[in-house]
């Protein structure tokens, strides 16, 4: 027991058992089909934002352009579904049967070369991971190399989700163009429309993303995490010290674009379809604003901060449709400015200190009254309840006691 407790304690776990099981029970017993499908798919963005910890709170990289990585994986799953659902019997009236629709209104004749690999699920999976870490290492390496850092490597991925967006939506005979990936409908023959498909990829995702999460606090408990905050507070220090900053920069970057590229996937099965309107700026900068809500520094804050800000986005939009983006940007600037380190700072800072001297302060009156009743057995009521035996000592009352 003690050893558990320890663990506990150095790995901080009691936040993501709390967070467990929110997701995992109270949520699903509380919520219908529909809504739980909404958490389901806030929880894929929660795998961007936690990837945002370790590369901006933990390695002091701010990346404008998540949505890249996101778009990237969760344009991988889509190819597999798509293929999929092109089967030659599906698609008879097509002038070309056995292809992607888009592909037939475009004039394409045959499958090009680079969807081939996407006939397999192990291959597409693959790429759900590898195809986001191999562009995010390129990236990373050509700017950290070259000690390209702060702003100007902000600025850069921001042009890279740019670059993408038009490159997506100008290809549109071999990726959908600016609708994207439609009427993704099955896996593996199994329908991921039915209620109980929803329930299983929304268990699935919540599996994945405590995994994530466990993952990164090992990472960040270990030598590695301690010399990324080293990293983010003296640089230099750390590269005097003989240690390469750029590769644990090239590490973290691509870990966060593996984290991104399987929300993306997750998204795809989930709502079936994907478009370049989660790969461009806008949905990059509002994954930034997740993880500066929850706190940049929180791996448990971060999906927290995703879920409210999503919460509030779908709230304010059913609610107020004229108004909610105006709603949604008074939320975020009230919590950076009031929370500097968002939820979890405001845990850390205020209720946590709180609750502590709250805790040491009935502690202290529990002894204070343990003590009277050993000095005054005879007059005190017994601490259990019941009536006082007689009456009491000079300066002392039964309320005081």
């Amino acid at each position: 027991m003690q050893s558990l407790k320890a663990l506990i304690k150095r790995y901080q776990l009691g936040g993501l058992l709390l967070l467990t099981l929110l997701l995992a029970v109270v949520l699903p017993l509380t919520l219908d089909i529909f809504r739980l499908n909404l958490v389901g798919k806030y929880l894929c963005y929660a795998f961007v934002a936690v990837g945002l910890v370790m590369v901006w709170g933990y390695g002091g990289v701010l990346s404008l352009g998540q949505g890249v990585f996101f778009g990237l994986g969760g344009y991988a799953m889509a190819m597999f579904l798509k293929l999929e659902a092109s089967d030659p019997e599906s698609t008879r009236i097509q002038s070309t049967p056995g292809i992607p629709d888009f592909m037939d209104w475009n004039q394409i004749t045959e499958l090009p070369l680079i969807w081939l690999p996407f006939k397999s699920l192990p291959l597409a999976l693959l790429a759900v991971v590898l195809v986001p870490m191999a562009l995010a290492w390129l990236i990373s390496f050509a700017m950290f190399k070259r000690r390209v850092g702060g702003v100007y490597f902000a600025i850069i991925t921001q042009a890279v989700a740019l670059i993408l967006t038009v490159l997506i939506i100008g290809q549109q005979g071999y990726t959908g163009g600016v609708n994207g990936m439609t009427d993704l409908k099955t896996l593996l023959g199994w329908d991921t429309r039915t209620d109980s498909a929803k329930y299983i990829l929304y268990f699935v995702c919540v599996a994945l993303l405590i995994g994530s999460i466990v993952l990164c606090r090992w990472i960040q408990t270990s030598k590695l995490g301690t010399l990324l905050l080293a990293m983010r507070d003296k640089e230099d220090r750390v590269r005097f010290s003989g240690y390469d900053v750029s590769n644990f920069k090239v590490f973290t970057f691509c870990l966060a674009a593996a984290l991104s590229g399987i929300g993306g996937a997750l998204f795809t099965l989930q709502v079936g379809f994907m478009s370049p309107s989660f790969v461009g700026i806008v949905p990059s900068i509002e994954m930034v604003i997740f993880a500066a809500v929850g706190g940049r520094m929180s791996l448990v804050g971060a999906v927290y901060g995703t879920l409210l800000v999503n919460a509030g986005k779908t709230l304010f939009s059913e609610s107020f449709p004229d108004l909610w983006l105006f709603l949604m940007a008074a939320l975020f600037i009230g919590v950076t400015m009031a929370f500097p380190m968002g939820l979890a700072g405001l845990w850390d800072e205020k209720i946590k200190p709180w609750w502590q001297r709250r805790r040491i302060e009935r502690q202290a009156d529990a002894e204070r009254l343990a003590a009277a009743h050993a000095a005054y057995p005879e007059v005190l009521p017994p601490r259990g309840g019941g009536k006082a035996g007689g009456d009491l000592p000079e300066g002392m009352s039964g309320q005081g006691a």
